[in-house]
C-alpha cells in the first residue's frame, strides 16, 4: 500500500500545482491588489497595512485573512502556487493531527476528501482569495482545536501527552487567528475551546492557564471580525424589501442547500463510516469527534444569521467532518486490519472525483476539451 501511496502523493501534488499555474489573479484578487480605497497598487507592508484599515472600516472584518491574501498578491503568481501548495499540504497534516491518524494513507486521505468532496473545489482552494479566506484559515482552526481536543482524555488513551512547548505564548496569536477568520467558523472553534475547557474542570483536573488564554484570544477574534464598522457599512447597501416570514424561509431554504448540496457528499461518507464503525467491535466515536462534530454542526448553522450561504463557505464544516472520518477510519483499521484496504480504496475513488475536477479544468484551459 505504501509504494501506491506515494505514487498517488506524487500525482496529487503535481497537478495541484499544475492547476494553480493555470489559475491566475482574477477578480477580488484584482482589488485586494491595490490599495482598496483607490487604484494604487500594493508595493509594501504598510500598504498592506493602510488597506487592511480601509477595509475593516469599509468594508468588512476579515482582516487576518484579507492581510494573508495581500501578502501572496504582493509575492506574485508563482510566489503563491508554491503557497497554495504548501499549505495544502499543511491542511493535510493537520487533519491527520486532529484525527490522531499519522499513517501514510491517512495522509493521502486528507488530501484526497477536501478535493473531491468539495462543493466549490475552485473557489476555496485554488482561486487565490478564496484560498486565503478557506484554505489558509482554515489551517489555523484546526491548529487551534487540535490545542485543545489533544486535551480530552478517552478510554482508549493509554498515556498522557506530553505538554505543547511554549504554549502559553503563542496560542494568544494563534487563538486571534482562528477567531478572526470567517464569520461561521471563527464562533463555532471559540465555543469547541470553551467547551473543552468547561469539560477539563468538570472532569475535577486542573485546566492550564493557556486554556483560558487561547478561549480569550479566539473570543476577541471573533468579536473583532464581527463588530467591524465595515460590515455594517456593507450590509447599509443590500437592499431588502422582503417581509421577516419571506426572509426566515429564504435563511431555512439556504440552510437546507448548505446541508442537502454543499455537505451532502461528505455527510455520506460519514455516515457509512459511522454505520461500519458500529458493525466492528470495540470501536468508540469519541468524545474527540462529537466535539468536532458539534463544532461542525455550530459552523453550519451559523450561517443561518447570514443573508448569503456561498458554496465555498463550506469548506471548514466539510473539513471538521473529514477529520472525524479518518479518526474513525484509524481506529476501524486498528480493530480490522483487513478493512484497510477497502477504505483504502473508498478515498481513491474520492480522489479520482477530484483529479477529475482538476484535469477536465486542464483540459479546458488547454483546449484539449
Amino acid at each position: 500500500m505504501l509504494p501506491l501511496t506515494c505514487i498517488l502523493l506524487a500525482v496529487t501534488l503535481i497537478v495541484i500545482y499544475v492547476v494553480h499555474r493555470q489559475i491566475v489573479f482574477m477578480m477580488d484578487d484584482l482589488w485586494y491588489s491595490t490599495m482598496l480605497s483607490d487604484d494604487t497598487p500594493i508595493t509594501s507592508l504598510r500598504d498592506i497595512v493602510v488597506s487592511q484599515i480601509w477595509h475593516y472600516n469599509n468594508w468588512g472584518g476579515r482582516s487576518m485573512t484579507h492581510g494573508m491574501l495581500q501578502l501572496t498578491l504582493l509575492a506574485g503568481p508563482q510566489a503563491a502556487d508554491v503557497i497554495n501548495v504548501l499549505m495544502t499540504l499543511a491542511l493535510a497534516g493537520v487533519i491527520c493531527l486532529v484525527a490522531r491518524n499519522r499513517r501514510l494513507p491517512a495522509f493521502f486521505a486528507a488530501m484526497a476528501l477536501p478535493l473531491g468532496l468539495n462543493a466549490n473545489w475552485r473557489e476555496s482552494m485554488f482561486w487565490q482569495s478564496g484560498a486565503a479566506n478557506y484554505l489558509y484559515s482554515t489551517v489555523f482552526i484546526l491548529a487551534f482545536a487540535f490545542c485543545y481536543l489533544r486535551e480530552v482524555k478517552e478510554k482508549e488513551d493509554v498515556s498522557e501527552s506530553s505538554r505543547l512547548k511554549g504554549i502559553a505564548f503563542w496560542i494568544l496569536p494563534l487563538g486571534v487567528m482562528a477567531g478572526w477568520s470567517n464569520e461561521n467558523m471563527g464562533p463555532a472553534v471559540f465555543l469547541l475551546s470553551a467547551a473543552v475547557t468547561g469539560l477539563t474542570l468538570k472532569e475535577k483536573r486542573k485546566a492550564p492557564v493557556w486554556m483560558f488564554l487561547g478561549s480569550i484570544a479566539c473570543l476577541f477574534g471573533s468579536i473583532m471580525m464581527l463588530a467591524a464598522p465595515g460590515n455594517f457599512v456593507r450590509n447599509a447597501q443590500i437592499v431588502n424589501d422582503k417581509g421577516l416570514l419571506w426572509r426566515t424561509y429564504l435563511r431555512c431554504y439556504s440552510q437546507c442547500k448548505g446541508a442537502l448540496e454543499y455537505l451532502f457528499p461528505v455527510l455520506l461518507l460519514l455516515v457509512m463510516i459511522l454505520i461500519l464503525a458500529r458493525g466492528v467491535s470495540g470501536v468508540r466515536i469519541g468524545r474527540r469527534n462529537l466535539l468536532l462534530m458539534a463544532c461542525a454542526l455550530l459552523s453550519w448553522g451559523a450561517m443561518f444569521l447570514s443573508p448569503h450561504y456561498p458554496d465555498r463557505a463550506a469548506f471548514g464544516t466539510m473539513v471538521l467532518l473529514i477529520c472525524v472520518i479518518i479518526s474513525v477510519a484509524g481506529k476501524v483499521v486498528r480493530e480490522r486490519e483487513d478493512l484497510a484496504w477497502p477504505l483504502f480504496g473508498a478515498a481513491v475513488l474520492v480522489w479520482l472525483k477530484g483529479m477529475y475536477f482538476c484535469t477536465e479544468y486542464l483540459g479546458m484551459c488547454w483546449g484539449w476539451i
